[in-house]
């Protein structure tokens, strides 16, 4: 009898050396992350922010798609998107970044989609702000959780589901929270969510709903497969674990000189240059970056500029280095006013989540 098993597999470890898998490359094709020499724009354009589709990219017609409001609320809404342009709207900066960023460099290598570091991207979200809408249906006293449902539909090792993912209550209702139809001044592109998705300043991306089409208050946890099963920091199977929520702190470097095609090895010619990257965090302002040319045995402090865009987009830093002729290793690491900074080894996870490891950028810079 086939099932849903002949379909979808149980997560797994990848075994000692196990190259990356052609389902992982499956996958690594249908999705993208940030070229880093892209790290240069402030807001990154839309066709250079990372990517991240679950299942498919739905079919969503914007002349009839609506949105819906409903669960433990005094007064269910249905609003289609010509009553949302309707409100008023908000602009903010954001930076996102995907919770398995850097799980491929991890030993051993959850298999999944194989991220290095480049998953993130920071863009401009506009749309009315969601607090306000919970208030006029009438959020009750008792909320618990706030789900959000997707458009896409599809099966995650054995479970048939609707993208859904909920945030607590007092999450849903920050003012920062966007119900977003516009990117960087334009309407969303389909797999960017259009025509309506959610941004939640601060969280990685997996919160941050895409193709939007309802909204329900629960009174008690929510116990669905992204929130109970997926996305949660555990050290084995058996393990319940605890939930990815907030970015950790990170900073990149924007590759200097030139690259060789296959190994993306950075060539420099010698004389004075200036690194420079970007930090964030989803915790507090990053408030100091360190940078190492050396692989990590001394660190110097990068100068930061003024921060851009509000504070949940990332912010540029510069760093002066005169190289001497031979090989390189440069890597950055921010630190928060939290008092979070990158770690330089990484506590592992069966999930690959949250591996803010510090980078590393091999240069050869050519003798005079």
């Amino acid at each position: 009898m086939t099932t849903m098993d002949d379909a979808s597999r149980p997560g797994r470890i990848a075994g000692p050396d196990e190259a990356i898998s052609g389902e992982e490359l499956q996958l690594a094709a249908r999705n993208h992350g940030i070229p880093l020499e892209a790290l240069r724009y402030d807001v990154t354009p839309a066709g250079l922010h990372y990517l991240l589709i679950h299942y498919d990219i739905p079919d969503v017609d914007p002349a009839v798609h609506a949105l819906t409001v409903d669960g433990a609320v005094a007064r269910p809404l249905t609003l289609d998107l010509a009553a949302l342009r309707e409100r008023p709207r908000v602009s903010h900066r954001v930076t996102l970044e995907c919770a398995g960023n850097g799980r491929a460099l991890l030993h051993p290598r959850p298999v999944s989609q194989p991220w290095l570091v480049e998953a993130v991207g920071n863009a401009e979200w506009t749309g009315i702000p969601l607090a306000p809408l919970l208030r006029e249906a009438g959020i009750s006293p008792d909320a618990v959780d706030v789900v959000f449902t997707g458009a896409d539909h599809g099966v995650e090792r054995g479970v048939e589901q609707d993208y859904q993912r909920a945030l607590p209550a007092a999450d849903a209702l920050r003012e920062e929270v966007l119900l977003a139809y516009e990117m960087n001044g334009a309407p969303l592109l389909p797999q960017h969510g259009a025509p309506l998705r959610l941004i939640v300043p601060g969280w990685y991306g997996m919160a941050h709903v895409k193709w939007l089409r309802g909204i329900t208050v629960r009174t008690e946890p929510f116990d669905g497969y992204q929130n109970a099963v997926a996305y949660r920091l555990r050290r084995d199977a058996d393990d319940p674990g605890v939930p990815v929520t907030r970015i950790e702190p990170r900073a990149l470097v924007r590759p200097p000189g030139f690259p060789d095609f296959m190994s993306r090895t950075r060539v420099l010619r010698p004389g004075r240059c200036v690194l420079d990257g970007r930090a964030w965090s989803g915790h507090a302002p990053v408030t100091s970056v360190e940078v190492t040319t050396d692989g990590g045995a001394t660190w110097g402090p990068a100068l930061l500029d003024p921060p851009t865009g509000g504070e949940w987009a990332w912010r540029r830093w510069r760093y002066e280095w005169t190289p001497e002729p031979g090989r390189h290793v440069l890597g950055a690491r921010a630190t928060d006013a939290s008092g979070r900074c990158q770690p330089v080894e990484q506590a592992w996870n069966r999930g690959g989540f949250a591996n803010n490891l510090v980078q590393r950028v091999e240069v050869v810079v050519l003798p005079e």
